[in-house]
């Protein structure tokens, strides 16, 4: 699989560069003992390597069927961390089926848009940084809710959502764009969650636990 480098990650690895290799030359003249020296310029390499993990961007393609529009991929790699019915208040007003995915700093933070159709809402909402896993971050964290409306007349409301560590979210759509499902919705800086609520009843093909890819994990499928 080719992997390439997300812009969002090009300045700040660039600037994380120059940094750790001013560090480490200044801590090998500096340092007397080199073994000490040597141990600072390693620990900065693997930061920066982490660093460089976070930001990498591999090229995906959903290999099933979506020719009538109905499915539903992940929008980001991490683990089905929530799938329940609740009450969606914010645009739906309505019960839906809430699936969340949970990044953690390994994983790949670009996010996808899940379900192929038109851009009917986009809205950004300051707010807190608890843990993104917790039940609570869906509404009390700093996220933006994107709403797509499908072929089938069915809007389905993705929202990122910021973690403990993340503290910017990226939202490349805007109102009115049409979208697919290998195209980008935005990005999560360090740490994160994206929810999808979806009509009370979509065919749920992932479980809790369950490991996803953005971009080629089908998740659910809409009823037509």
């Amino acid at each position: 699989m080719k992997v390439k480098i997300h812009h969002e990650g090009e300045n700040i690895l660039l600037m994380l560069f120059l940094i750790i290799a001013a560090s480490g030359v200044l801590a090998y003249r500096f340092f007397d003992y080199k073994p000490v020296a040597w141990g600072l310029i390693i620990l900065m390499a693997i930061l920066f390597l982490l660093v460089l993990n976070f930001f990498r961007l591999p090229r995906r393609h959903f290999k099933g069927d979506n020719s009538d529009g109905t499915a539903v991929v992940s929008s980001v790699d991490g683990t089905v961390v929530a799938l329940e019915e609740v009450y969606e208040d914010e645009y739906l007003h309505r019960n839906a089926i809430q699936l969340s995915v949970f990044m953690t700093v390994f994983n790949v933070h670009a996010n996808w848009v899940p379900v192929k159709g038109e851009i009917t809402y986009v809205k950004h909402h300051s707010g807190r940084f608890l843990a993104a896993n917790l039940p609570k971050s869906s509404s009390d964290n700093e996220r933006s809710s994107i709403v797509i409306r499908t072929a089938t007349g069915e809007e389905i409301l993705v929202r990122q959502i910021a973690g403990a560590v993340a503290r910017r979210i990226v939202t490349y759509v805007e109102q009115g764009e049409t979208v697919d499902i290998h195209d980008f919705i935005g990005f999560i800086k360090f740490g994160s969650r994206v929810d999808i609520f979806l009509p009370m009843d979509t065919e749920i093909k992932v479980k809790l636990g369950d490991r996803t890819w953005g971009g080629e994990t089908l998740v659910a499928r809409i009823r037509s």
